[in-house]
């Protein structure tokens, strides 16, 4: 999918998009616990629907309507022996239901793109090599046999925060208590806070001991709520960064006492605006592409702990580099930090190449409405938010999808 946007400004209200991150988790907890749950809110982005897909492929009845998910939960034990679960291009839902399917003894399959089945994973297969369960990666799929253990779990803090969420999930159903410690350092907190706050809305209680490990008892039963996911910060930083163009949009639908890290794009963005600034993404890494993008339109900027941004759905520190090198902006992609340098912004030399990733073509698509271009691969969106497109163009964007 090609889409064509011309240079063009934004003015409008929008409501923010509902929380993929929370959606996830909400689902989740919905799915292991007794009864029905009405979880409303949800977009049908394709990482939320591959994450009921594999809901369903363990045993739990969910219909989606509307916005609106009836989940009836599978009561903490797994329904369907010998599973196959696809999670398409979904890094969250892979990472979250592998313990999830080690609350049984069989045999449960996984399934996915190319690029998400070579993301690391070494953190569960260590653990299955310890407790004698089997991983086995065979490039195409992974395979995991065997009942987890509650015990003692050291993950390292600087790695994807999804293992311990995953973890999280899967712990307080087992017969005796655990422990996780964190190493630092820790990166992507509040990603784990989103979790332990999904849990305790389902009546499973989770807590910090100090800042580096939590303690999960064991025994816990899941209860069936209803609920509605919150508006998304993560994804509302693109409309946003529209009024730091020229534009005028106002957000609602944003909860001012949200966990989520991301909600430190607004600081950031004014930080940009003022200056040349140095911020940190090691609590934010989703951020990254709309703050490059923003930082080049505006004054520069240096980004540190970037290292986790090449083992996304592209290596986003080197794609943008390579896309906003098209406007005429210059970036420097090290290990570990990115820095961006103003220089003269223009239309694009060349079209544009999504690298098959949401966040870069959104980030793109915000930086044409300055200079106008094309981006390929735009369908790309349909990973977290299939209508972004409408959604600007009820801004007054003007553009052609082809």
């Amino acid at each position: 999918m090609k889409v064509t946007i011309s240079k063009s400004h934004a003015k409008g209200s929008l409501l923010a998009p509902p929380s993929k991150s929370m959606a996830h988790r909400l689902l989740i907890a919905a799915g292991l616990a007794f009864g029905k749950s009405i979880i409303q809110g949800v977009a049908p982005s394709e990482d939320i629907l591959a994450t009921i897909d594999c809901l369903k492929a363990l045993g739990a009845e969910c219909h989606y309507e509307n916005d609106t998910v009836t989940v009836t939960g599978i009561g903490g034990k797994i329904k369907q022996e010998n599973a196959t679960l696809f999670c398409r291009e979904c890094g969250s839902t892979l990472r979250f239901f592998v313990p999830i399917a080690l609350l049984s003894e069989s045999t449960t399959v996984f399934t996915g793109s190319e690029r998400l089945l070579s993301r690391p994973m070494s953190i569960y297969e260590a653990i299955c090599q310890q407790q004698h369960l089997v991983f086995e990666h065979h490039g195409s799929r992974i395979l995991v046999k065997g009942k987890l253990s509650a015990g003692h779990y050291t993950v390292p803090g600087n790695i994807s925060s999804q293992f311990i969420s995953g973890l999280l999930f899967a712990l307080p159903l087992l017969d005796n208590d655990s422990t996780i410690t964190v190493t630092e350092p820790i990166e992507s907190r509040s990603y784990i806070d989103l979790t332990v706050k999904a849990l305790a809305d389902f009546g499973v209680f989770v807590r910090w001991q100090n800042r580096n490990t939590l303690l999960i008892q064991g025994n816990q039963t899941y209860l069936a709520q209803q609920t509605r996911v919150e508006g998304d910060y993560s994804n509302a930083a693109f409309f946003s960064a529209l009024s730091y163009l020229g534009g005028e949009v106002k957000l609602q639908g944003l909860d001012a006492n949200s966990l989520q890290g991301d909600r430190v794009y607004q600081e950031f963005f004014e930080q940009l605006q003022a200056g040349t600034p140095t911020l940190s993404l090691a609590d934010c890494p989703d951020l990254g592409p709309i703050l490059f993008a923003l930082a080049g339109a505006l004054n520069g900027a240096t980004f540190t702990n970037t290292a986790r941004l090449s083992i996304k759905e592209s290596d986003r520190g080197d794609a943008m580099a390579e896309e906003l090198a098209k406007f005429g902006i210059r970036c420097t992609v090290q290990k570990n930090e990115i820095t961006v340098i103003k220089e003269n912004l223009h239309t694009p030399s060349t079209t544009l190449y999504g690298h098959n990733d949401h966040r870069i073509v959104m980030a793109l698509s915000v930086l044409l409405t300055q200079t106008g271009g094309c981006i390929e691969g735009a369908e790309a969106v349909s990973k977290s938010m299939p209508d972004f497109f409408d959604r600007l163009q009820e801004l007054g964007i003007t553009l052609t999808v082809t």
